[in-house]
């Protein structure tokens, strides 16, 4: 088990290898000479394009996780109705949690999937970079396919003056067989495992960001895990990588940042996904000051609030409308005959202007006011 094991890393080493060397070809080509700034940008871009190499290549598996983990976030309801139906009983809601994930085709592990892969990468790189030092072997130096001309100018490749094989906990022997500063390693290593930090503190708060929160008590403490215990991480073991690792990881962070960017307005979260978190404005309206100021309009603007600034009373539907007779015209209905009568502003009992009525034709009964009605027509 162990010499197979040992075997298949020997291929990740030798396809890492055989990658790095390729597009180092490339940029040597296109860069001749290819030092600037105490950088030998040639063997720097090679480890950055190995990056954009194996992103290319997850690209598809990307997608198939975000896709993954919007449809997790869309069955959350109904996950939290089967733990409301099983509270107490484990065996019964894995059961059922497992028969849900089959009748929606949604895979858990997929959203894990990416991560998985990417690490026999970064280990694998970082064999290689540690496997780069001075006084080794012929038969050493070809390892992986590599030649010994590439190998010792990949040895003294620098980034800022500080070589690409060194780190910032580097002994001092180490760094005088490659004729480095120690200050100057420390200065280029710290500053990129800061950058390092930042960038895989943001990954993570952009997708946190964007879809808000999880209301599962686990899934939140796995967020917290990747937004704070990641970066942690980085923090305590970054001074212990290669600068070239630190080069790859910070690299590969900002593709991710890019990646999620276009991703997140592809594939935006379902709604129920966006927790309440994720929007404090909508708790903050539902109460206290929001609350007293909603009923203040209504109290003004509905009147029956009995300050004398409210509008007039409600009134049963179709009570202020004025009927018309159909032989005379003339409309009636109480107060609200003709046009209907405006509120003054002053209070709701002040009474009702007195609305014009329509002048009787020659020959008709006046109208009775007790009736409110318009008075039959006799007969000349």
């Amino acid at each position: 088990m162990v010499h197979l094991f040992r075997s298949l890393m020997g291929g990740v080493y030798w396809v890492i290898s055989q990658v790095m060397l390729f597009w180092h070809s490339v940029w040597d080509h296109v860069l001749p000479g290819g030092r600037v700034l105490g950088t030998n940008w040639t063997w720097v871009l090679s480890i950055v394009f190995l990056v954009i190499t194996l992103r290319i290549i997850l690209f598809p598996i990307f997608v198939k996780q975000i896709k993954s983990q919007r449809a997790m976030q869309a069955i959350q309801p109904k996950m939290k109705e089967l733990q409301q139906k099983h509270k107490g009983d484990r065996e019964t809601l894995q059961q059922e949690v497992m028969k849900l994930y089959k009748e929606e085709k949604v895979n858990p592990l997929m959203g894990c999937l990416p991560m998985f892969l990417q690490i026999p990468v970064f280990i694998g790189l970082l064999h290689v970079l540690r496997h780069l030092r001075p006084g080794l072997s012929e038969t050493s130096k070809t390892l992986y396919g590599w030649t010994s001309t590439a190998f010792d100018d990949a040895v003294l490749a620098r980034l800022f003056n500080a070589p690409i094989v060194t780190k910032f906990s580097s002994s001092a022997k180490e760094l005088v067989a490659i004729d480095a500063n120690s200050t100057t390693v420390k200065i280029v290593a710290a500053c990129l495992v800061v950058m390092m930090i930042f960038t895989t503190y943001m990954t993570q708060r952009q997708m946190i960001k964007k879809t808000g929160w999880n209301e599962d008590p686990q899934q939140r403490m796995i967020q917290k895990f990747m937004l704070y215990g990641i970066p942690f991480f980085t923090l305590t073991s970054g001074w212990y990588f290669p600068i070239g690792v630190i080069i790859y990881w910070v690299t590969n962070n900002f593709i991710t940042l890019g990646q999620q960017f276009w991703v997140l307005h592809k594939y935006p979260p379902p709604k129920n996904a966006i927790t309440k978190s994720s929007t404090p404005g909508a708790a903050k309206e539902s109460g206290g000051i929001f609350a007293a100021f909603r009923a203040a309009r209504e109290a003004a603007t509905g009147g029956g609030n009995g300050n004398g600034r409210g509008t007039a009373t409600s009134r049963p539907a179709g009570a202020g409308r004025p009927k018309t007779d159909t032989r005379t015209g003339a409309k009636s209905g109480g107060t609200t005959a003709g046009k209907a009568t405006k509120s003054t502003g002053k209070t709701n009992n002040a009474p009702a202007a007195p609305a014009k009525a329509l002048a009787p034709k020659p020959g008709a009964k006046p109208i009775n006011p007790k009736k409110g009605g318009a008075a039959k027509r006799q007969s000349g």
